[in-house]
């Protein structure tokens, strides 16, 4: 099957982006070097094209509380203009996909979900749809950007359209404001500060190449998930997924618990979960040896019970090996890791391990 490709495609293979398969998209890895890309966004500014992720609009007088129906966390807490961070769960607790929502109006919001599991979200949400006031409307039409670091958003101001310079300017972490076919949001996947911006695809070509001028760096996949992982974010399919709820999956903050009334999806047997507690969590790894942390690889303790890496690598921040892990609720301060069929000793710590370019172990 042909991989997809975004509105930038030609612009990545004209930059010298080494390209690879991701979820179906013909996505770039780096541009040459993925630690110099890292790099750049921890120290000044550098964009990732988004464009995989699948933009969802919703509308309609039943649309709040149909998404309160369907998400952990809740959309009654939204004034026009602000986003969320949420789970959406299956009946069983399980984690169908990690989201944003937007709060566009009184009764228009959008969704971005992960590309990996665009087919069954929309699926899983126009299943729900029967008997609801809501329409819901893929946006293929858009592409997406980050623009993420220090400098991201002084960097970004000018070359963005002049309607939307002082608002952008003026946006508070986990605002948005739209102008048109345009949205910039202070949202981002890196632990730094700056803006997502959802705009037309055609136009998204040349807004790459004005950020490029301003000393915004081309980064890859490689470095957004370096990236996210020194800043203990979560990536769907690894650190969690439909058989693991949000209580083990260091989500709980992202699920609102009042009004006791909203019966969202799953939401029964988070609620036997809280109250027995879950018999695992997930944690921060810090290897205290020469190796590096990897998924999948195995995770004992003296407390006993086996847990697992659900991802890991390379902090070129930290210039030592970090992990999450899913463990043994019992597992307290310290643990070993199966690297190569050696045990080697590893810290366990909260993440994030960076936070705002600052190493925190």
């Amino acid at each position: 099957m042909t991989a997809q490709k975004t509105p930038l495609h030609a612009t990545h293979v004209a930059m010298g982006g080494r390209m690879v398969d991701f979820a179906g998209w013909d996505m770039p890895l780096h541009y040459g070097s993925q630690v110099q890309e890292h790099h750049a966004v921890r120290n000044a500014a550098g964009m990732f094209d988004v464009s995989h992720m699948s933009i969802v609009d919703l509308s309609g007088a039943g649309a709040e509380a149909w998404l309160r129906r369907l998400l952990a966390n809740d959309v009654a807490r939204l004034p026009p203009g602000k986003a969320l961070y949420t789970c959406m769960l299956n009946e069983d607790g399980g984690v169908l996909d990690d989201l944003i929502v937007y709060r566009l109006g009184h009764s228009e919001y959008r969704l971005v979900l992960n590309a990996a599991t665009r087919a069954e979200d929309l699926g899983w949400l126009e299943r729900h749809l029967v008997g609801a006031d809501v329409e819901l409307k893929p946006r293929v039409d858009l592409a997406m950007l980050a623009v993420q670091g220090p400098e991201a958003r002084e960097r970004s101001y000018e070359r963005l359209p002049a309607a939307l310079r002082a608002a952008a300017e003026a946006l508070k972490p986990f605002h948005a404001v739209q102008s048109g076919r345009w949205l910039v949001a202070r949202t981002g996947y890196t632990g730094e500060d700056g803006y997502e911006l959802m705009l037309p695809g055609a136009e998204a070509p040349a807004l790459w190449s004005r950020l490029a001028v301003a000393g915004v760096a081309p980064c890859g996949l490689g470095a957004r998930d370096t990236l996210r992982l020194e800043a203990g974010l979560n990536l769907y399919g690894a650190d969690m997924d439909e058989h693991t709820t949000p209580l083990e999956s260091n989500l709980g903050w992202t699920v609102a618990w009042d009004p006791a009334s909203r019966a969202f999806i799953g939401r029964e047997v988070l609620e036997a979960q809280r109250t027995t507690g879950p018999e695992r969590k997930l944690v921060g790894l810090v290897l205290e040896a020469r190796g590096v942390l990897r998924a999948h690889q195995a995770v004992r303790s003296a407390e006993g019970g086996l847990g697992e890496v659900t991802s890991g690598g390379f902090g070129p921040t930290l210039g030592k090996s970090v992990a999450l892990a899913r463990i043994p609720a019992a597992v307290q301060n310290r643990c070993e890791v199966e690297i190569r069929d050696r045990w080697l000793p590893a810290r366990i710590v909260a993440p994030p391990f960076v936070r705002h370019g600052t190493p925190r172990v």
